[in-house]
């Protein structure tokens, strides 16, 4: 049997035979035939060997070839190093015919946890999933349960376990390290649909009359010191930027706002950024500021603006001072201002958000927000491989408080027209 088996693997490597016998003066076989002789050889006598003859062996060829040979013999057998070089050092120190070795066989060797202790599995998952497993009042109900903290936990319900195996009987049942997710929208308005379907006509009738969109938010308030940020940049070996090690603040917080407006019809956007609160007159002025720098280049013959932005915050339904503010922005410009606002609970799926500002995100986490200056100057060096370019200005003004007060008659769409009395 061996024989055949010998014969079958060395038939595969007969190009190989050929080459060395056509070759006697070369004295040293490439890499690529010795790995291809030896895993013919390794084949052949597999199933003749055991554990231990298979060591033998394997250091047996590893000793023979030198240098690199256990690397050679790893790579042909796929055997591990560690094994390959224990074989090749107990021929070093001799290997007498009368050495008695015991061999494990198949279904030797230590009995598995599971086997010895079978309530371990049931006690770990009661750690792991405490109420589904009928167990409510678990220890660990309400902490942290790494694998250190779990093998400790059974040790005091007497089981001995080490935080590895813990681990791994963890993957076998299935378990892995997750994060939560959020997949559970809630109760959708019942015009979630017929709004967004709404937003899409009035898009696409703007865009064929060629007159200007934009997608209009405000990102969520950034502290501003030298605290530390989540991303890396390039600096000198053991040179990196110093920033405090408790992220508060001991004096007055000082914070930025950046409000953002993104022209669907165009790669461009424009950040106004404040350090007073998001409030409805700070929001038309960041529009304001767009239409004067770059809005009124881009479209210079148009007579109306459509503004996409969300229910909430300074934009929001009940803001009354937006629609006011909107209004005088509609007298100085002689735009006729039309509005929809998304549904709410869908702000995740506004334009501005996939289109400016995680891109604002991207590029200034690798630098801590020490100043106003440095936020201004992040946000303005935002340029994308698609096009995009991005222009950012401070806004110092300070903005009355809103007072929310009433709905509008439409509180999704609505047209604000300039008055005639103060149109340029």
């Amino acid at each position: 049997m061996i024989k055949n088996n010998l014969s079958t693997a060395l038939m595969l490597c007969g190009p190989w035979r050929q080459n060395i016998r056509s070759a006697p003066e070369q004295n040293n076989l490439s890499m690529t035939m010795r790995i291809a002789l030896i895993r013919a050889k390794f084949l052949a006598l597999k199933p003749a060997m055991d554990e231990r003859l298979t060591r033998l062996w394997a250091g047996a060829e590893a000793q023979a070839i030198g240098e690199g040979g256990i690397t050679i013999v790893a790579e042909a057998t796929g055997m591990s190093r560690t094994t390959i070089r224990a074989g090749r050092d107990e021929l070093r120190r001799g290997v007498a015919v009368t050495d008695v070795v015991r061999v494990r066989r198949a279904g030797g060797g230590r009995p598995s946890i599971e086997d010895k202790v079978p309530g371990i599995v049931d006690a770990l998952e009661k750690l792991v999933e405490p109420v589904t497993r009928g167990d409510p009042e678990s220890p660990l109900r309400w902490t942290s349960k790494s694998t250190r903290r779990l093998s400790a936990e059974l040790g005091q319900q007497g089981f001995s376990i080490s935080p590895q195996k813990v681990g791994q009987l963890l993957h076998a049942r299935g378990y892995t390290l997750q994060g939560v997710e959020k997949p559970l929208e809630g109760a959708s308005h019942p015009n979630r649909n017929k709004q967004f379907e709404l937003i899409n006509r009035r898009v696409e009738a703007f865009q064929a009359r060629s007159a200007p969109v934009i997608s209009v938010d405000t990102r969520k308030k950034e502290l501003v010191g030298d605290l530390k940020s989540d991303g890396h940049e390039w600096q000198q070996d053991n040179k990196p930027m110093p920033t405090r090690v408790h992220d508060f603040i001991d004096d007055e917080p000082v914070k930025v706002i950046p409000y953002g407006v993104d022209d669907v019809a165009h790669s461009v956007g424009w950040v106004n950024i404040n350090i007073d609160h998001d409030a409805p007159a700070f929001g038309v002025r960041a529009i304001a500021e767009w239409w004067g720098y770059m809005g009124r280049r881009a479209h210079p013959e148009a007579k109306e603006l459509l503004i996409i932005t969300d229910g909430g915050g300074s934009s929001g339904t009940r803001a009354q001072g937006w629609q006011t503010e909107l209004q005088l922005l509609a007298d100085r410009t002689g735009l006729a201002i039309s509005v929809s606002q998304v549904p709410p609970g869908t702000r995740k799926w506004s334009r501005i958000e996939h289109r400016l500002f995680c891109h604002v995100t991207e590029n200034w986490r690798d630098h801590p927000l020490v100043d106003r200056k440095t936020v201004v100057q992040l946000i303005g060096s935002v340029r994308t491989t698609a096009g995009l370019v991005v222009k950012a200005k401070l806004d110092p003004c300070a903005y009355p408080t809103e007072v929310a007060d009433g709905e509008m008659e439409d509180e999704w769409n609505y047209t604000v027209h300039p008055r005639r009395e103060r149109q340029s």
